[in-house]
């Protein structure tokens, strides 16, 4: 599995490291194991600097005012979910079994947190090159795509565009649940002209269909 994640990632990264940035804080609390928190606070000034780096020589006429607004764009809690989903990460996340019942594999702040960490394995693993190398496959691209940051924040509402575009129908959900009324866990999923495009769960049916959502649109991506 990692080792597919290498291949989306696009570059090499020390296999215990990688391991060690997917593993959230609940697993690593049940497990009694490392979390990826220290790398996350590394992997945060990395990613700062990379992309200050990149806007500052990139737009010569730039005052620092646009320069600024420009570089928190890319390093903002939406645009690093909106990055993670587009490979699938959610799938790979080490989570505690609470966490992942309710989401979590789809929630905003754990897949943002967790691609910084992987930006500090990289970084540890390669240096600055394969930190770099993470960073401008997947999320300097959504400097040039102004719709990307939607993602994230409204995947039902992109989802339905994207397919709209493809000349396909909207998408439609299946809803199912499981547990008792004050423990309930609801499945979605997102389906569009009869095919399967992603699934997802979480504690109410919105979220659960945003998840599904959110991986439908990580499939079509690889489309």
């Amino acid at each position: 599995m990692l080792n597919e994640l290498q291949e989306r990632l696009g570059t090499q990264i020390d296999p215990a490291l990688l391991d060690l940035a997917l593993t959230h804080k609940s697993f690593a609390f049940e497990n009694r194991v490392e979390s990826n928190e220290r790398l996350e606070f590394l992997g945060d000034s990395i990613l700062g600097f990379v992309v200050a780096t990149f806007v500052y020589q990139e737009n010569p006429n730039l005052f620092e005012g646009d320069l600024t607004r420009l570089k928190n764009s890319i390093v903002s809690t939406e645009a690093l979910a909106t990055a993670a989903n587009r490979i699938g990460l959610g799938v790979f996340l080490k989570l505690g079994k609470g966490e992942d019942s309710s989401g979590g594999r789809y929630r905003q702040n754990i897949l943002a947190d967790t691609l910084e960490a992987i930006i500090a394995a990289s970084f540890l693993s390669s240096g600055v090159a394969g930190a770099s190398a993470v960073i401008e496959k997947l999320l300097l691209p959504l400097l040039r795509d102004p719709l990307a940051l939607r993602e994230s924040s409204d995947p039902k509402t992109t989802l339905s565009e994207r397919l709209s575009k493809l000349g396909r129908n909207s998408p439609a959900y299946e809803i199912s649940f499981s547990g008792p009324e004050h423990e309930r866990i609801y499945f979605a999923k997102c389906f569009c002209d009869n095919l399967l495009l992603g699934e997802g769960q979480g504690r109410t049916i919105r979220s659960a269909e945003t998840a599904a959502a959110m991986e439908a649109l990580s499939q079509i991506g690889k489309e």
